[in-house]
C-alpha cells in the first residue's frame, strides 16, 4: 500500500487551515470581506482601518471556543451590535454573499467535490450533506450554527468601521464587553470538559506481554458499535476486560487524542490542541515510543499523514488517505501485515479510518456508518488470524478502542457531544480477566502508561493516565 507522499502531508496541513474552526473563522471572514469589497464596492477605502478595529474580535474568537449549546449565545453580540449601530442597507447583501460562500464551501466543495476526489463519495452527496452541516456541533468549519453568527458579527463590525472611519467609544467597550461575555460563559456554563488526572501516573506492577497490538477504529461511536454485527470484536469484548466509562480528551480531535494516548499526558502538557500542529517538533513530552527505545524495543503507529506532525516519521508509518473509502481499511490491514512480517515491532497501533471517514461524509445515524464498523470487524479478525498463524498472539495483549466517537451531523468530533465523549475500550489476552466490566471512570490517557508497562518499559515522564491494573489477573502479577 502506498504511503502518504510529502505533497499529501503538506496538503493535509493546508486543508486543516480550512477544516479546523479556529483558523477558518479569520481566513473565511477576510476572504469574504475583501472579495465582496473588490467585486461590488470596487474600493478599498477604509478597509484597513476597519480591519484594525475588528482585529480584537478576531483574537477573541480565536481564544474562546463556543462548544455545543454555548454557540446559541453567539447571536447575542450580533444583535447588540445592530442595536448600537443600527442596520445599514449594505449589510444584507454582504451577509447573503458570505452565507452563500459558506454553504458553497461546506456543502459543495467540502461535502461533495472534496470527498468525491479523495474518498470516492457520490457526486450527489450534497443532497444529504447540507442537513449534516446544519446539525453539526463540532470544532470544525462545518459547524454552521457556530460559524455563521461569528462571521456575521465580524463582517458587520468590519463593514461599519470601514464606512464610519471614526474611532468612538463603542469600538473600545464592545470588544471588552464581548471578552467579559465570553469569559462568563466559559467560566460558569462550560462544565462538561473532562477533568483529566493531574497527578503523575502512580507506578504499579503488571504482567508483561511479548507483543501489544492496539486496534483503533477511528471515530467509532459507542452506541453505533452496539448496533453493528461484529462477531470478532464482540468476542474480544466478552472474553476480555471492558472499561465501560473510558472518556476521550478535549478537544476530541484525532491528533490531540493520539498525542494523549501515546504520551499519557494532557493536551496542555503535550501541546497538541487540534489536528493542525503549529510547531515543528510535535508533542512536547516524551512518548511510549521513547520509553520503548530505552529498553531496546520498538513501537509503530500505522496511521494517516497528520500523525507524523505529532510523533515524527520514525514512529509513524503513514498511509495515504486519498483512496476510495471502500478500500481504505483493506489497504491499511494489508500494510499492517506487511509491517509485522518485515519489522515485527513489539508495539503496533493500527488506525482504521473508514468508519471515521464515513461518519464525516455520510453521517453517523445512517446504515453506511454501521456497515463500516462491521467491515472493520472482519478486517481486524483477518489481521489477528495472521498474527495467530505467525505465533504472535501466544503472549500478546490486544487493545480495542476508538480515539473519539462522533456526533450527529457530519460525524463531527471536537466539542464533546455525547456521541463522541465516551469511547469503546477493552483488552484481551492471557493475562487479562475474562468477562470483567470495569465501570470506574477512566480516560484514554491510561493507554500510554499501561502499554509501556506491558512491554517492560518505564512510564512516560509526563504521564497522568491511571494504570489499568484492574484488567490483569492477580495470579499473573
Amino acid at each position: 500500500m502506498k504511503s502518504a507522499s510529502r505533497f499529501e502531508k503538506i496538503a493535509a496541513r493546508m486543508w486543516n487551515l480550512l477544516n479546523e474552526g479556529k483558523p477558518f473563522t479569520p481566513i473565511f471572514t477576510i476572504g469574504v470581506f475583501l472579495s465582496y469589497t473588490l467585486l461590488f464596492q470596487q474600493t478599498l477605502s477604509g478597509v484597513g482601518f476597519g480591519f484594525l478595529l475588528t482585529l480584537p474580535l478576531l483574537l477573541l474568537y480565536w481564544k474562546f471556543d463556543f462548544p455545543l449549546f454555548l454557540r446559541n449565545y453567539l447571536w447575542l453580540p450580533l444583535i447588540v451590535w445592530f442595536f448600537i449601530e443600527g442596520t445599514d442597507s449594505r449589510l444584507l447583501p454582504l451577509f447573503a454573499y458570505g452565507a452563500g460562500l459558506y454553504f458553497f464551501f461546506t456543502v459543495f466543495f467540502w461535502g461533495t467535490i472534496y470527498y468525491h476526489l479523495r474518498i470516492g463519495t457520490d457526486w450527489l452527496n450534497f443532497t444529504r450533506f447540507w442537513k449534516l452541516v446544519l446539525k453539526n456541533s463540532d470544532s470544525t468549519s462545518g459547524n454552521a450554527q457556530e460559524q455563521l453568527p461569528k462571521v456575521g458579527l465580524l463582517l458587520a463590525y468590519w463593514q461599519t468601521a470601514s464606512i464610519e472611519q471614526t474611532l468612538d467609544w463603542s469600538y473600545l467597550w464592545f470588544p471588552l464587553g464581548l471578552f467579559v461575555f465570553a469569559w462568563i460563559l466559559h467560566h460558569y456554563l462550560f462544565d462538561w470538559k473532562p477533568k483529566l488526572p493531574t497527578e503523575t501516573t502512580v507506578d504499579a506492577p503488571i504482567p508483561t506481554s511479548n507483543k501489544v497490538y492496539v486496534l483503533i477504529v477511528d471515530g467509532m461511536r459507542k452506541d453505533r458499535y452496539m448496533a453493528a454485527d461484529t462477531p470478532f470484536l464482540e468476542r474480544l469484548r466478552q472474553e476480555g476486560t471492558e472499561y465501560t466509562n473510558m472518556e476521550t480528551v478535549y478537544p476530541a480531535r484525532t491528533v490531540v487524542c493520539f498525542s494523549s494516548m501515546f504520551t499519557g499526558a494532557r493536551p496542555e502538557e503535550h501541546g497538541i490542541h487540534s489536528n493542525m500542529v503549529w510547531n515543528t517538533t510535535g508533542v512536547k513530552t516524551d512518548t511510549v515510543f521513547d520509553r520503548l527505545r530505552d529498553v531496546g524495543k520498538t513501537g509503530k503507529i500505522l496511521g494517516i499523514a497528520h500523525l507524523v506532525d505529532a510523533f515524527g516519521a520514525k514512529d509513524v508509518h503513514t498511509v495515504t488517505a486519498v483512496m476510495h473509502n471502500d478500500v481504505a481499511d483493506r489497504n491499511i490491514i494489508d500494510r499492517a501485515k506487511q509491517i509485522v512480517h518485515q519489522e515485527d515491532p513489539d508495539l503496533l497501533a493500527i488506525q482504521l479510518i473508514g468508519t471515521d471517514q464515513t461518519g464525516h461524509s455520510r453521517g453517523t445515524l445512517y446504515s453506511e456508518y454501521v456497515q463500516k464498523i462491521e467491515e472493520a470487524d472482519a478486517l481486524l479478525a483477518e489481521f489477528c488470524e495472521e498474527l495467530d498463524r505467525l505465533g504472535k498472539l501466544d503472549d500478546a495483549t490486544l487493545i480495542v478502542m476508538a480515539d473519539h466517537g462522533q456526533a450527529d451531523g457530519i460525524g463531527g468530533h471536537g466539542h464533546l457531544d455525547e456521541g463522541e465523549r465516551f469511547v469503546p475500550f477493552w483488552m484481551y489476552g492471557k493475562h487479562i480477566h475474562a468477562g470483567l466490566k470495569v465501570d470506574t471512570h477512566r480516560h484514554i490517557l491510561s493507554l500510554g502508561p499501561t502499554v509501556s508497562k506491558l512491554l517492560g518499559a518505564n512510564i512516560p515522564h509526563d504521564s497522568r493516565g491511571v494504570l489499568l491494573t484492574e484488567a490483569f489477573k492477580e495470579e499473573s502479577s
